[in-house]
């Protein structure tokens, strides 16, 4: 079991094997984002640049008109207090770089709000041209991140990744579709839209339950899969959302404009609600904050009665 980020840096170790255009740029954090093995092997294609993350990402816009594989990694909370560089330097240039924050949601833990990405898949989605991503496992994240230096971008990515150990739902034959989501499950009475490591959590809070809920893993946030959430929501009635992130602006927000658009479909959030959490274990935080399997499944029966 590893967390998102140890599958990012080993898959970009692979896929710099064959292609010698990936450049890595990294704001003083290569063991914590898991690109420091990179810059031991390919030290001719990592940069360090120091605790200046607008630094950086102003020098990976550039490098990436080049013609170079561009990615740039600090932690989510540190890349999103950057947001007018990235909005002019990135979205704004369309530059096909990936630009990854780790250590996203209240899972790390310990080391507090001040470290915790909470709000950065509502920033990333609010910008034109940027595409935001959330792997849910470690089989995920490789596939994507595969995918994603192999394919010619047309624009900034946002990949959101994790700090915790996940188990893997996948297996080595599972096939990353871009913009596209993933049942997981099949059902009839409730939707449950999840993305990121709380898949996991889902999954377990309706095992062995009598209530007929449907799981769809969204790992691509920006553009959604319009598609799957108008098939799903006719299908079931009702629809429920999970993220380890801010309600306002997330996964949540998302799927609730395209419902009010298309198919106004009574909706439960569940994730962070308007608030600054504390420290502490990540296990007992996701229990106070409602996103435990056990919480989660007592929303699900509240929700359906």
């Amino acid at each position: 079991m590893i967390a998102t980020r140890d599958a990012f840096g080993n898959q970009l170790l692979r896929s710099a094997k064959i292609n010698n255009k990936i450049l890595v740029l990294n704001a003083d954090l290569g063991k914590a984002t898991k690109t420091e093995k990179f810059g031991i092997e390919y030290s001719d294609r990592f940069f360090e640049i120091g605790i200046a993350e607008s630094n950086m990402i102003g020098i990976g816009s550039g490098l990436s008109e080049y013609g170079f594989k561009v990615v740039m990694t600090s932690f989510a909370s540190f890349l999103t207090g950057k947001y007018d560089v990235i909005r002019i330097s990135l979205a704004y240039s369309k530059a096909p770089v990936i630009l990854v924050g780790t250590h996203a949601g209240l899972a790390i833990g310990k080391d507090g709000v001040t470290q915790m990405g909470l709000e950065d898949i509502s920033i990333m989605r609010s910008l034109p041209n940027m595409k935001v991503m959330q792997p849910a496992t470690p089989i995920e994240t490789e596939k994507m991140l595969e995918y994603l230096l192999r394919v010619d971008l047309d624009g900034p990515v946002y990949l959101r990744l994790g700090r915790q150990p996940v188990y893997e739902i996948f297996d080595e034959n599972y096939e990353f579709v871009p913009d596209k989501g993933v049942v997981c499950k099949e059902g009839t009475e409730l939707a449950i839209f999840v993305t990121g490591c709380l898949l996991d959590e889902v999954l377990k809070a309706v095992e062995n339950s009598k209530r007929s809920c449907a799981i769809i893993n969204i790992h691509t946030i920006k553009p959604i899969d319009r598609e799957i959430i108008l098939k799903f929501s006719k299908q079931c009635k009702k629809v429920m959302t999970v993220e380890d992130h801010s309600i306002i602006g997330g996964l949540g927000s998302t799927i609730s404009e395209v419902l009010s658009d298309e198919n106004p479909t009574l909706l439960k959030r569940i994730g962070l609600n308007d608030v600054f959490p504390e420290s502490g274990n990540p296990s007992e935080l996701w229990e106070k904050y409602g996103l435990s399997s056990d919480r989660i499944k007592k929303s699900i029966l509240e929700f359906l009665d």
